[in-house]
């Protein structure tokens, strides 16, 4: 049997992982060396991994170092092994909250349909899940989407029968019928489609909720300033790139994840990847990182994710991007 890529975004134990990290209190030295870029496998970091394969990467500047997991990367921030890293605004927000000092520089993708709540044939409604057992992963992501559609139909988590599982055991509880329902994201959730499972609610329905940014220690920005911006140009190049000749850009990026054209390019359409213009937007100040954020930070603390919430002020940061254009 081939095995299957799991994309590890969101499987991260961020108790565990923000636990390891040491207080940040002494400040870093100036800039020595190339700024030290972290990310996992996943669609919307391939950008960055684009660009060193076509050859537009600022490789003198910034160091991209290919992470096992969201775990590590937390880790590398704390340790100071790393200055930046690819993390879900879920992952910023608890990471602030355990006192480390993340600002989001760049918006790289928007869940616009990639994460899906799935049941049973036979459950034909949000209401049919009364009494049902529905696997999700212990994340703020998983509990962004069940918030949202339990929400939206009047009923409580409580309502339901919540089956713990990580994202590896969802294929394997689902064909095993140890539960009823799903909330999952893909690949996993274009297989299950494939298979007859019936899609009840989606990302697409709370736009904005489900985000990944590119995230730096505060005390860097200014001293790597000149290639944080580099970075960024890099991502929004091989953007434009992918944008203009997909045929020929899709299978490097699917090489690399161990998947098909095909099937990267069925999860790119489920997900936003903003450009410059759009990140302008997210980005300044009131905008819609800063809207996402605040409803993000509500539904975690209802799920007892944050007990201690973060504040917002400085979240975001648009010093870095392009100038504002199309890409």
């Amino acid at each position: 049997m081939t095995a299957r890529l799991v994309f590890p975004r969101r499987r991260v134990c961020l108790a565990a992982a923000l636990a390891a990290l040491a207080p940040l209190s002494a400040c870093r030295s100036g800039p020595q060396g190339p700024l030290r870029l972290g990310c996992h496998p996943w669609p919307g970091y391939e950008l960055f991994f684009l660009a060193r394969d076509l050859g537009d990467w600022p490789a003198d500047a910034v160091h991209l170092v290919e992470m096992p997991s969201a775990s590590s990367s937390l880790r590398g921030l704390g340790t100071q092994s790393l200055h930046a890293a690819g993390l879900t605004l879920d992952e910023v927000l608890s990471a602030r909250a355990r006192g480390m000092d993340l600002r989001v520089v760049g918006v790289l993708d928007v869940s616009m349909g990639a994460d899906v709540v799935l049941a049973r044939s036979h459950l034909g409604s949000v209401a049919a899940l009364a009494g049902q057992r529905v696997g999700v992963e212990a994340s703020a992501v998983g509990a962004v989407m069940l918030d949202a559609m339990l929400s939206r139909h009047g009923m409580r988590v409580s309502d339901v029968r919540i089956i713990p599982l990580d994202v590896d055991q969802h294929e394997a509880a689902w064909r095993e019928r140890r539960i009823d329902a799903l909330v999952t994201y893909d690949p996993t959730a274009g297989r299950l489609l494939a298979e007859g499972a019936r899609p009840l609610f989606s990302s697409a329905e709370v736009p904005g909720s489900i985000v990944d940014v590119l995230a730096v220690q505060a005390d860097v920005l200014e001293p790597r300033a000149t290639q944080i911006r580099a970075a960024l140009r890099a991502h929004f190049g091989a953007l434009a790139a992918l944008r203009q000749t997909p045929q020929q850009h899709l299978p490097l990026i699917a090489r690399r994840l161990g998947i098909s054209a095909g099937e990267l390019e069925a999860s790119l359409a489920r997900l936003e990847l903003p450009g410059v213009a759009d990140n302008h937007a997210w980005l300044r100040p009131g905008g819609r990182l800063q809207d996402s954020a605040d409803r993000l930070r509500q539904v975690m603390v209802r799920a007892g994710l944050l007990a201690n919430p973060p504040g917002l002020e400085l979240l975001g940061s648009a010093d870095f991007l392009p100038a504002g254009g199309a890409a």
